[in-house]
């Protein structure tokens, strides 16, 4: 097992290195420095001065790889690359466009993110289970062909109908929960709820048949007949036998998903004005800063690496033959 992680981990390098180096080309070779300081600026009244100045104060005047005016290591430190891309395998993000500190930021904002998509994982992959495994169990019948229609209809429902419309019937009209908001502590739930229900409710339709085929399809292989045969109840094939062997494409969809329980989700945080990582990202993007949005691009491929290996991790423990 542990070579299995070892083996996994060498393969997670150079994709972290390489999303760096594009992540790099993206921001200082596509998009330059001074592309950068025009979009700040502005392009009308913005000089060459003006320019020059506001790279020399965020260190954007450095070499792009190779400062050949130094000396030694000194040569590559004082680089852009080093100074705004190596530092990022440090977790060194520095400040944003406007001073702050983009670590402190991160980290302030990450709870709220997390408090929202745990839940939202948790309740929605537990309920996308249970309605696939009853239109399984129950498949040919009038719960079943219902189901299937309900799950056709979520998915013709667009997310943001379901958050407007849960804002003005839930938190406007019956005033259930807040409209908008959030507060740390013991009243976070009274903002959370909502987002979540909403979130749930939003991934019935595509998890629900997701699942659903993947039941389907082990519950007509033989070994389902045999364990019938046998004398067992249908509880039991299925708890026992069908819902073990399922578990593989299971946890590639729930897996798959952990970085989101830090990054967050950008259209909930958005309309719910929650301070998470979702909305910190769109804040990025509207006030065009560039450090920031480096630093969560980079985040986001960790995390995203991270998912992958303890997919890896899962798969193995679910069936020990894929690791050889």
């Amino acid at each position: 097992m542990i070579n299995y992680l070892i083996r996994r981990i060498c393969y997670a390098i150079p994709i972290l290195l390489a999303v760096n180096l594009f992540t790099f080309a993206l921001f200082f070779m596509v998009n330059s420095p001074d592309e950068m300081a025009r979009m700040q600026l502005g392009d009308k009244y913005v000089d060459a001065e003006a320019i020059t100045a506001w790279k020399a104060a965020r260190g954007y005047d450095r070499p792009l790889l190779w400062n050949s005016e130094l000396q030694g290591v000194e040569q590559l430190k004082e680089t852009l690359f080093f100074q705004h891309s190596l530092k990022l395998f440090l977790f060194e993000f520095g400040d944003s466009e406007d001073g702050r500190n983009i670590a402190e930021d991160l980290s302030s904002r990450m709870w709220p993110s997390f408090a929202l998509a745990l839940p939202t994982l948790v309740i929605g992959t537990f309920v996308n289970i249970v309605v696939a495994l009853s239109m399984v169990m129950l498949r040919g019948t009038f719960y079943a062909y219902s189901m299937q229609l309900v799950c056709v209809g979520l998915l013709s429902i667009s997310s943001v109908f379901l958050i407007i419309g849960g804002q003005y019937w839930i938190s406007k009209v019956w005033l259930w929960v807040p409209i908008s908001g959030y507060e740390p502590g013991g009243e976070a739930w009274r903002f959370l709820l909502l987002p979540i229900l909403i979130g749930v409710v939003s991934g019935i339709g595509f998890g629900s048949r997701l699942y659903r085929t993947i039941f389907l399809e082990e519950a007509n292989k033989d070994y389902m007949r045999t364990a019938s045969a046998k004398g067992c109840s249908q509880w039991q094939v299925f708890h026992r036998h069908l819902l073990p062997n399922g578990l593989l494409p299971i946890i590639t969809n729930v897996v798959a998903v952990i970085p989101q329980l830090f990054l967050g989700s950008l259209l909930m945080e958005s309309f719910f004005s929650i301070p998470g990582l979702g909305s910190y990202t769109i804040d990025a993007i509207q006030g065009q800063d560039f450090a920031a949005l480096r630093a969560v691009v980079f985040l986001g491929a960790v995390l995203y690496i991270i998912g992958l290996l303890c997919t890896d991790v899962a798969y193995s423990l679910a069936d020990p033959r894929v690791r050889l």
